[in-house]
């Protein structure tokens, strides 16, 4: 039973030697020499008897001593030694964003190395958090940065002009906030304060060439390009399977069965973390069995030029279509999946398959049916209608005027 009371705490007055009054159930106020009172909490942990502070006497009153006595005796009917959990949520308290970065970091790592996300996301993660928060916030403890202080970061790179890098800083941000508050280390995703605070950017749309005609004489074009090298190589390969840019540089060998005409991409690689398959024309078979010489058993089928333990850059298929003339309003190596979206309806494939193949983001439905494999045979006689309507594409367009 508690036996202080404001009253007795008030008068308690020093003596020679250090003195304790007792509340009850461990809680005792220490009364030192020089006048200082202290609150401990005295309790057992096995067979050892430990004691921890509470804090000052009067900054804590009787009130919140007591309070943080019966949170100790909780952690203790837990099997959870007091001492150690404070320390623990301590060391988690003071945990500067520069930590939680390098601990995510890791954890992406983790995540690259086990097929679950792409490498070139975890080196564009690592470059907004590292260039554009650490700097001025590394050091603070992630617990007690605000959202303006985040906001100010994100309206810099704004007013650099970087359109879209705002958004996307922020974005990791959040998500580091995120894995921070799983840890403990932050209470929430302090970003979502700032929704609506950035400017809005236009949605860019990907040009792609529609017009046959065009198409034939594009697809001559490309034919000019080297074809030993992986990025020629890349460019041939962009129009017959209609990937995501990102999705096309980074594909390895150990995706791809030559054998069975099928190239199966990791959920990490992809936009909608779904695994994809794409089925190989014979025309797309050829190209990669190319490559395959070229890459000399390499991880990738597209390395890069100086350094092949990596791919080539997702722009190098885009600066190809500069050097051949088109400007970014006529094409991209994106657009090749506005050709093919567009194309293949009017040559008659159901809209399931087109969307399908494209690895769009997919209603219920049509994600069930994805997960079962369906559409295959469709989307397996699509593949090679399509690489065989390109083939006669670009022999019209020699006698087209």
């Amino acid at each position: 039973m508690s036996r202080l009371t404001a009253r007795s705490l008030y008068y308690a007055q020093p003596r020679p030697r250090p003195y304790r009054l007792s509340d009850g159930l461990g809680l005792a106020l220490q009364v030192m020499p020089n006048g200082t009172k202290a609150w401990r909490f005295r309790y057992r942990i096995g067979r050892r008897e430990k004691m921890i502070s509470l804090g000052l006497y009067p900054a804590v009153p009787i009130e919140a001593a007591r309070r943080l006595r019966d949170e100790a005796r909780d952690t203790l009917k837990h099997g959870i030694d007091p001492s150690a959990a404070r320390r623990a949520r301590k060391r988690v308290e003071t945990q500067t964003f520069n930590a939680i970065v390098e601990s995510w970091l890791l954890r992406l790592e983790e995540d690259v190395g086990r097929g679950k996300l792409a490498p070139a996301t975890l080196k564009r993660t690592r470059w907004l958090l590292t260039k554009y928060f650490v700097p001025t916030m590394g050091r603070r403890p992630i617990r007690l940065i605000q959202p303006s202080e985040v906001l100010v970061v994100a309206k810099q790179i704004e007013l650099r002009g970087l359109r879209d890098t705002p958004r996307r800083a922020l974005q990791k941000c959040g998500q580091l906030f995120r894995y921070a508050a799983g840890i403990g280390a932050a209470e929430r995703d302090i970003t979502q304060d700032l929704a609506g605070l950035l400017e809005r950017v236009p949605t860019e749309h990907h040009a792609g060439i529609t017009d046959p005609r065009r198409l034939g004489q594009l697809l001559r074009a490309i034919d000019r390009v080297g074809s030993r090298t992986s990025v020629g190589l890349a460019l041939r390969l962009a129009p017959l399977v209609f990937l995501r840019p990102i999705e096309l540089v980074t594909a390895e060998w150990s995706h791809i069965d030559l054998h069975a005409a099928e190239w199966r991409i990791p959920a990490g690689r992809m936009k909608m973390r779904q695994p994809h398959l794409v089925p190989l024309s014979r025309q797309a078979l050829a190209i990669l069995r190319v490559a395959e010489r070229e890459s000399r058993g390499g991880r990738y089928v597209f390395p890069g030029a100086r350094d092949a333990s990596h791919p080539i850059h997702a722009g190098a298929i885009n600066s190809a279509l500069r050097r051949l003339g088109y400007r970014h309003d006529e094409t991209t190596a994106h657009g090749f999946r506005t050709t093919a979206s567009n194309l293949l309806a009017e040559l008659g494939f159901g809209s399931d398959a087109i969307e399908l193949q494209l690895a769009h983001s997919l209603p219920g439905r049509l994600r069930r049916i994805y997960n079962h494999a369906q559409y295959l045979p469709e989307r397996k006689q699509m593949m090679q209608a399509w690489a065989d309507y390109l083939d006669g594409l670009r022999r019209r367009c020699q006698g087209w005027r």
